[in-house]
């Protein structure tokens, strides 16, 4: 059995995370996320590369592939029966059943992209993570989770200390100096047309 460093990752490798990935083995919200992306990358250029941290059941990277049918899709995910889903969804080799507090790569990829994931991230060790994303990253970061002006913490399905919101492009951009964000924007839940969990979006460049 897998050691972990935090609660939190046991918490998503384990009995939740599976559970998790039945609620959203089929999303409803394609379209929503389809709107999201095709937004959120509309000023990117030559994406032949991307990797996303935390996929969870792969429906990012499904979209992604029919977006950008030609380029290499990377994920890392520590839940492991979210890595075979997401391998019957992209058909791809570089699935990677790890914790992202423990992943380590040489390779840089065009895109590196965080979706719902940063928020259950124990805070204390978002220092690593933003080096991660930074060190993966050749060219853009895409970044769409919870945001807040300041951290908070929340229960998040009844369980303490399992979600967290605060400004984490705020903090890369302020941590990294070579990052500039280039856009970013806002999803609402209560959209006639493309309804998705309240988050924000931004994108950043090296």
């Amino acid at each position: 059995m897998k050691k972990h460093q935090t609660p939190q990752e046991k918490f998503w490798a384990g009995k939740f995370g599976n559970k998790y990935l039945k609620r959203n083995k089929k999303s409803i919200y394609y379209k929503s996320n389809k709107k999201l992306f095709d937004t959120a990358l509309r000023k990117t250029k030559n994406i032949k590369s991307c990797i996303e941290l935390g996929a969870g059941s792969g429906q990012n990277l499904k979209y992604l592939k029919l977006k950008y049918p030609k380029a290499l899709l990377s994920a890392v995910e520590i839940n492991k029966s979210s890595v075979n889903q997401i391998k019957k969804i992209i058909k791809e080799k570089n699935i990677y059943n790890e914790s992202i507090l423990k992943f380590d790569s040489k390779h840089k990829y065009d895109l590196v992209l965080t979706k719902g994931v940063l928020i259950h991230i124990q805070p204390n060790k978002l220092k690593n993570v933003y080096n991660l994303v930074f060190n993966l990253s050749k060219k853009y970061i895409l970044i769409s989770e919870y945001y807040n002006p300041t951290p908070v913490k929340l229960s998040y399905r009844g369980y303490k200390n399992r979600l967290y919101k605060r400004d984490f492009a705020g903090e890369m951009l302020k941590k990294f100096k070579k990052l500039k964000l280039i856009d970013y924007g806002f999803v609402y839940k209560n959209d006639p047309k493309y309804p998705l969990d309240d988050a924000s979006w931004f994108l950043l460049k090296k």
